[in-house]
């Protein structure tokens, strides 16, 4: 039972700091004929600068674990996008008051939030094609983020949010 504890905290402590991940692509798509990347030339990733270079260091290190090279003539583009929102808090408390009396019955229910609402990261990888200067596949990832965590906290943040993004990339195209 003591065990059982323990799991189910772990479990709601891992739950809570989960990075949502969302893909999209071109179906008519040949991933097998991209090789070498660069990032796109005027990029904004909406972060401060040593953010990005955290991102961006992360980054290169996954797509060269891959098998991509990084080129100055490049098959696609990588452009980075990120914004910051305020999310709902995810604890309420319910207050309710109701009454009834012969066959009539009512009632009123409000949801009272609990602490300040948490910072959300939104980043958007889009892949462009550069010859044709098309996008073809995209990754955008959601999670919780805090302004004032660790440059270390950060970049293993940023290691979780590319691995789960890029996990299926390249897809493997049917023949």
């Amino acid at each position: 039972m003591k065990y059982l504890g323990y799991l189910l905290l772990a479990i709601c402590c891992l739950s809570c700091n989960a990075v949502r991940v969302y893909h999209d692509y071109e179906k008519e798509v040949d991933f097998s004929a991209y090789t070498t990347y660069n990032y796109y030339p005027d990029m904004d990733a909406g972060m401060n600068e040593l953010d990005t270079k955290r991102l961006l260091r992360v980054l290169d290190s996954t797509m060269q674990m891959k098998g991509f090279l990084l080129s100055e003539e490049p098959d696609f583009l990588i452009n980075i996008q990120s914004k910051t929102y305020q999310g709902s808090p995810n604890n309420t408390v319910g207050v309710g008051v109701g009454g009834t009396g012969r066959n009539v019955g009512g009632g009123l229910s409000v949801g009272l939030p609990l602490g300040k609402p948490k910072l959300e990261r939104q980043i958007q990888f889009d892949l462009i094609d550069s010859q044709r200067d098309v996008l073809y596949w995209q990754g955008i990832s959601e999670s919780s983020f805090r302004e004032n965590a660790s440059p270390s906290v950060k970049e293993e943040k940023f290691r979780k949010i590319v691995q789960k993004v890029f996990d299926k990339y390249p897809l493997k195209t049917r023949n």
